[in-house]
């Protein structure tokens, strides 16, 4: 097999995969015609005198797409400091000389034999990499400070302007800051967030409140600006955009005001004990063509369900029996949060008797047993437990006849939590209850469970 020759003036040509028909091309027409993907013509070049680390080009770039060329073929990562084999094959030098250390003394890519063990700097590679990676930092930066200034831009028009030119200002500055970090910190930096703050309030209309929020919830706000957001008539408009609002506001309603909750300024809210807002949850958690949307409501409600008040006005609305309904067609995620709210509403009361009054509550909660992951065992465990406790007689015959003594008997054999397997060994113990020995050794049995 005919071996590779590299080219004799390494310092000044490169041989490029794409360039045409294994043409040798000179590092600035490699560049300037784009052949290893350079970038748009009219972009800033490198300054005069400017040096630009590689390491640090090559890591806050992250490129998920890099020319091959460019690439170590050991790490697969871009080469900082390219060597070449007597092959002609090409290494980061670190990787390489790795690869010799563990006794290797053949080249990784083609496994011929080195006759010569030496390796020679690819300077011109080098070069390649270098200003490649510099042209695509140079341009990511320009955009940087263009999205920046655009974003600060905006912010002063906000001052001014009022009506359709203030919702389109949001909608740009909206938009600006979901897809750039330096939008996003740019607003922060220049006080941003009490401008946006002072947008909302008993007046604002829904179109102006849907983008201010949506700006808001992609920003990270410290105390004081969660504060301001706290006042009940920008919490009573937030809830009143919820009810009303697109998928897309209601999501950013709902992520807003969980990200508000503090446990102290959340027990001297009451607008988040209203009953408006846990309706408008309850819708959002109900619409199934939306997951996103599912997901963000439930993950409020769970924060809400730490608090005696909600849970009680949760089980009046009938969110009780509602959840229970939306349990089968949840993703893994989803349905943890689901389940956790049901255990946290089953510790009232209230609660725990319109669980019992659902005719299906018994037979998923078994059947979720040792189905998804540890933690939906756990909250189904929980909530069965509760029920048992409840109605024995009337609520274990339900449970053992929908499977529930194999179940248990699955989990005390697992290897999962040592609390579980206790609690499971107690309801199984309460569940014999009702039962002769012959009869509920036949109950244990896993024909059924299993399928």
């Amino acid at each position: 097999m005919p071996m590779f020759q590299a080219p004799c003036k390494r310092d000044a040509v490169a041989v490029l995969e794409g360039g045409g028909d294994g043409q040798i091309l000179d590092l600035d027409t490699a560049v300037r015609d784009g052949v290893l993907g350079g970038v748009d013509s009219g972009v800033v070049g490198i300054r005069v005198g400017e040096k630009l680390d590689l390491g640090k080009m090559i890591e806050e770039l992250d490129l998920s797409e890099v020319p091959s060329v460019l690439i170590c073929p050991i790490s697969l990562e871009p080469m900082q400091d390219p060597v070449t084999l007597s092959t002609g094959q090409t290494y980061e030098r670190s990787n390489i000389l790795k690869w010799f250390s563990l006794g290797h003394f053949t080249c990784p890519t083609t496994m011929q034999e080195l006759w010569d063990d030496s390796i020679t700097p690819n300077t011109t590679l080098y070069r390649l990499i270098h200003t490649w990676f510099s042209q695509k930092y140079l341009l990511m930066k320009k955009r940087s400070e263009d999205v920046q200034g655009r974003a600060l831009e905006l912010l002063e028009t906000l001052k001014k302007v009022k009506g359709q030119a203030r919702v389109q200002a949001l909608k740009e500055l909206h938009l600006l800051v979901a897809a750039h970090a330096t939008a996003r910190k740019a607003l922060i930096d220049e006080g941003g967030v009490s401008m946006m703050s002072s947008l909302l309030g008993p007046f604002t209309s829904h179109v102006v409140g849907s983008e201010v929020i949506g700006v808001l919830v992609s920003l990270t706000l410290d105390s004081e600006s969660k504060k301001s957001l706290m006042q009940p008539a920008k919490v009573s408009l937030m809830v009143d955009i919820l009810n009303e609002g697109s998928i897309e506001t209601k999501i950013n309603c709902a992520r807003m005001i969980e990200s508000l909750i503090d446990e102290n300024d959340f027990r001297s809210s009451e607008i988040f004990k209203s009953h408006s807002l846990l309706v408008g949850l309850m819708r959002l958690v109900k619409d199934k063509r939306h997951t996103n949307g599912i997901c963000a409501g439930l993950s409020l409600l769970k924060t809400l369900c730490l608090h005696t008040e909600v849970k009680n006005l949760l089980v009046s609305i009938g969110a009780v029996s509602q959840l229970v309904e939306l349990l089968s067609g949840l993703e893994p995620d989803c349905l943890e949060m689901a389940l956790s709210i049901l255990d946290a509403l089953a510790s009232s009361p209230e609660g725990i008797l319109a669980l019992k009054d659902c005719s299906n509550t018994i037979p998923i909660m078994v059947k979720l047993l040792m189905k998804v992951s540890e933690n939906c065992t756990q909250y189904a465990l929980s909530i069965l437990w509760s029920m048992c406790k409840l109605a024995p007689e009337e609520c274990s015959l339900i449970a053992v006849e929908a499977g529930l003594a194999a179940k248990l008997l699955l989990v005390i054999q697992s290897g999962c939590n040592p609390i579980l397997k206790q609690q499971s060994a107690e309801l199984l113990k309460l569940c014999s209850l009702n039962y002769s020995d012959t009869i509920f050794i036949s109950k244990c049995k896993l024909t059924r469970t299993i399928q």
